[in-house]
């Protein structure tokens, strides 16, 4: 059975190009009545393309009594070599192995995201012990231990902060697009990178315990709980089959010409029925890779037809994940605004941090300007910064940075500040020698057509969700502005993979949209998933079915669409090989058709079924 299998991989599962092709043109030259050899050149692809479709119908049948379209196929190529009518074998042959070809088509490469996830995982973990400092691996950390974490590190291990400050990029989490802050007593995930300032830790979960392990886990269960679809005409092949064998029985006994029954037997091989789906999935995919799409996964449009909803994640998808100075707002009686942004980002010059660089970014945007040179900077992990410029003292930060410096905030300041943290900015407080001069409100900015895509998705009735590791204030003002009725906010890995697996038990499958590490385990759950392809990770990538090339997510609508049109041409393309095999059928028992002609009949229906599935090469809905 082993040899058997291996022999199936290599004939039947991989469908050898070379032998389709040489199958063909031996099946040309029989037709032609080219005949150099001793036997028929048909034999040529029945061998090459016939022999490898009866070993998976045996293989099928003895291992797990499974009845698909091979098993008929079989035995009209045996009932047909026996009775020497070996054009029509090797013809059904060719054409049934030339559908397997275009399915093993759509199939996607291997995926390696979990492995990616595993190439994260940190391997070593500074312990710090009475003798001093101890580089160990990570696995072998203990809860309770004391760890010491300095900038540009990967956390270890989950754990609370007991002494110092900093900033955590925890976008492999939560998919965050700035740093948090963190200070003593807060909690710290491991995977996570510590971006400035150095801190000691105690260990609370390691191991298998921890997030990032955690995060690997929910990615295979993700992945083994997600059915693939079957093949209709497998699944409707038991009752091919019968109907198929009681025709040409109740033929033969009927009339007493077995050729007759083999007859049948031909025409009712369901070729048609087989290029139905592959063709129609081949042409929608190159339709949707027109418009920005690659599908990775062969039956992913199919799936992506029954979705009930849409779960967004904001930062990268719906936004472009890099935040951008939105207002600049002084004191009265303090600095003008244009000295207020200029000082700020000449003091942020010589930050690290995504908000300093998104500061001065914005002012050379606005100013075309060059910043001036900075002295006595300093950073301040978790806080802000502080520096001398343009002979002034000016100091950039959190709340906490100002009344470190004794440097109250007027109530006017406060409450201008709180506008726009309801609409979900990041807001950083500056003071000029001493005395409190404004804020400077930074925000993640929408994409220009999200709203127009969302209002489309909804119109393609699909119901749009929002799945967001922001805080509830960013969430709720982002929904508001796109619609959006459904959000979900502050969600970790776990808590998008509960909610699409909730949906999906209610009925409502679910295509996610993310970009993020963080998104890979909803990715993988999803009915569909689709991964931004510019500036999502390559984590998120491997996690999906359908990668989004150009990151333009206008184009969404019409890829629900046109897996919706899809189906339809899958279903009418299945509807006609049928009825074609029932006139055909019908024909052959009243002696019209022959083998050699009902194998012609189907290529004739084979041929419209490729063509009415290259209409979805063009494919573009009318509004």
């Amino acid at each position: 059975m082993e040899k058997l299998e291996e022999l199936l991989e290599w004939g039947g599962t991989k469908k050898d190009v070379t032998c389709l092709v040489l199958g063909g043109i031996a099946l040309l030259a029989s037709l032609l009545g080219w005949d150099p050899l001793p036997f028929d050149l048909a034999w040529v692809a029945i061998i090459l393309c016939g022999v490898p479709i009866v070993l998976e119908a045996v293989i099928g049948l003895v291992t797990a009594f499974d009845i698909k379209a091979d098993v008929l196929v079989s035995l009209a190529l045996i009932a047909s070599v026996c009775i020497g009518e070996d054009f029509a074998a090797g013809e059904v042959a060719f054409i049934m192995q030339l559908g397997a070809l275009l399915e093993d088509l759509t199939v996607a490469k291997a995926r390696a995201g979990i492995e990616r996830l595993v190439h994260l995982t940190p391997r070593t973990a500074r312990v710090v012990g009475e003798s001093g400092e101890e580089i160990v691996p990570a696995e072998k950390v203990r809860v309770g231990q004391q760890l010491r974490v300095l900038p540009g590190e990967t956390i270890p291990v989950d754990g609370v902060i007991t002494s110092g400050q900093t900033s955590i990029n925890q976008a492999v989490m939560t998919g965050e697009s700035l740093p948090v802050d963190k200070g003593v007593g807060d909690e710290v995930a491991s995977g996570t990178v510590n971006q400035f300032g150095a801190f000691t830790m105690t260990a609370t979960k390691v191991g298998e315990d921890s997030a990032i392990q955690r995060m690997i886990r929910l990615v295979r269960s993700a992945d083994a709980g997600k059915a693939k679809i079957v093949r209709l005409a497998d699944r409707w092949a038991t009752w091919i089959v019968v109907i198929a064998l009681s025709a040409a029985a109740l033929t033969w006994l009927v009339t007493g010409e077995i050729i007759r029954a083999v007859t049948i037997l031909v025409v009712f091989c369901p070729c048609a029925l087989v290029l139905a789906t592959p063709t129609a999935i081949m042409a929608a995919i190159g339709n949707a890779t027109r418009h920005g799409f690659l599908v990775r996964e062969g039956d992913a449009l199919e799936r992506l037809a029954q979705v009930k909803k849409v779960t967004f994640d904001k930062t990268g998808t719906l936004t472009f994940g890099t935040p951008q100075v939105v207002a600049v707002e002084p004191v009265a009686g303090g600095p003008s605004r244009d000295d207020l942004y200029a000082w700020t980002a000449w003091t942020e010059a010589g930050s690290e941090h995504p908000l300093g660089k998104a500061v001065l970014r914005g002012w050379r945007e606005e100013t075309g300007g060059t910043a001036a040179p900075a002295e006595d900077f300093q950073m301040r992990p978790g806080r802000g910064v502080l520096a001398t410029t343009a002979g002034h003292r000016v100091a950039a930060g959190s709340p906490k940075l100002l009344e470190e410096l004794g440097i109250p905030l007027p109530p006017a300041v406060l409450a201008a500040a709180e506008v726009h943290l309801q609409k979900g900015c990041t807001v950083i407080y500056c003071a000029v020698d001493g005395q409190a001069a404004g804020f400077l409100a930074l925000s993640d900015t929408l994409r220009p057509q999200a709203a127009d895509t969302i209002r489309r998705t909804r119109e393609a009735g699909v119901e749009p969700v929002l799945l967001t590791g922001d805080n509830e204030k960013a969430a709720r003002h982002m929904a508001g502005a796109l619609a959006i009725g459904e959000v979900r906010w502050a969600c970790l890995p776990e808590d998008k993979l509960a909610y699409i697996d909730a949906c999906q038990q209610q009925g409502a499958p679910v295509c996610m949209i993310g970009d993020g590490i963080n998104d890979a385990p909803a990715l993988k759950k999803a009915q569909v998933g689709i991964a931004m392809g510019g500036v999502g990770s390559d984590i998120a990538v491997d996690a999906a079915d359908i990668a989004l090339v150009s990151d333009d997510i206008f184009q969404l609508p019409h890829l629900l669409w046109l897996a919706k049109r899809m189906m339809v041409t899958i279903r009418c393309n299945m509807t006609f090989s049928m009825a074609l095999n029932f006139v055909a059928i019908l024909l052959a028992m009243g002696g019209i058709l022959n083998p050699v002609v009902g194998a012609l009949v189907h290529n004739a229906g084979s041929v419209l079924v490729i063509i009415n599935s290259a209409f979805l090469l063009q494919w573009h809905r009318k509004t």
